[in-house]
């Protein structure tokens, strides 16, 4: 029976354990939430597990398409079993209609529709989780030229992916960040995807089913992530 072991990591939303197996490690999912880089703190009850089964859901999705992540299994309600892999620093932000930080700082409005989608680059775990370019990671060492494309290729990929199962059930990928890591020479789509990190809109509404809720107290953040949960457990029946 595989057993856990030291932390590894103790995130914004999650920790990460180390098992008996190098290979693999531990995701716990959570129920703290935390919007403008720990300015703002609190809890949304029940995300955690939530969370665990909504990662759950989209990288067995992702894994139908062809495409490489770390996930394994489902361990219990807020735990899964992940390859442990060697981060890379630099996360990958897809946006698909302008919102957040993005309004403010291209001048657009909110809901502005961005085709193609943009495709942006952060120091992840930095102070405020800085904007860079692709010199800003070459210069630094963060990453290779052929990662950041194969990185960028899989993000848009995800982006196809993702959103085409949302639209079935009538919500709608404004955005989300990725991160990847290196796992015995491929590269992986790894660590969440999840309303923590992804901004989903009900596609008639536009009412908000993400961290949004708490982020903009906007109230009934328990509610929205369960009914994101909701209507995709609805497309595995």
């Amino acid at each position: 029976m595989l057993q856990t072991g030291e932390l590894i990591r103790d995130g914004r939303s999650k920790r990460i354990y180390a098992t008996d197996d190098p290979k693999k490690a531990v995701i716990y999912f959570k129920d703290e939430a935390m919007a403008f880089h720990g300015l703002k703190r609190g809890r949304i009850l029940g995300k955690g597990e939530v969370n665990n089964a909504v990662s759950r859901t989209f990288f067995n999705l992702l894994s139908q398409n062809g495409v490489d992540n770390h996930y394994i299994e489902q361990l219990d309600s807020r735990q899964s079993l992940i390859w442990r892999c060697d981060m890379l620093p630099v996360s990958v932000k897809v946006r698909n209609r302008a919102a957040g930080s993005l309004c403010d700082r291209l001048g657009v409005e909110e809901g502005w529709v961005m085709d193609p989608p943009i495709v942006e680059f952060n120091i992840h775990n930095a102070i405020d989780d800085p904007l860079i370019n692709m010199t800003h990671i070459l210069a630094m060492r963060y990453a290779t030229r052929q990662e950041m494309e194969t990185v960028t290729e899989i993000a848009l990929k995800v982006n196809d992916i993702i959103a085409s199962y949302m639209k079935a059930i009538d919500i709608e990928l404004i955005d989300f960040s990725l991160e990847f890591g290196r796992f015995e020479g491929k590269i992986l789509v790894a660590d969440e995807i999840t309303p923590d990190v992804a901004r989903f809109w009900d596609a008639k509404t536009h009412e908000r089913l993400d961290i949004d809720c708490f982020r903009r107290d906007i109230g009934g953040a328990e509610q929205a992530y369960q009914e994101l949960l909701h209507r995709m457990m609805g497309m595995e029946e």
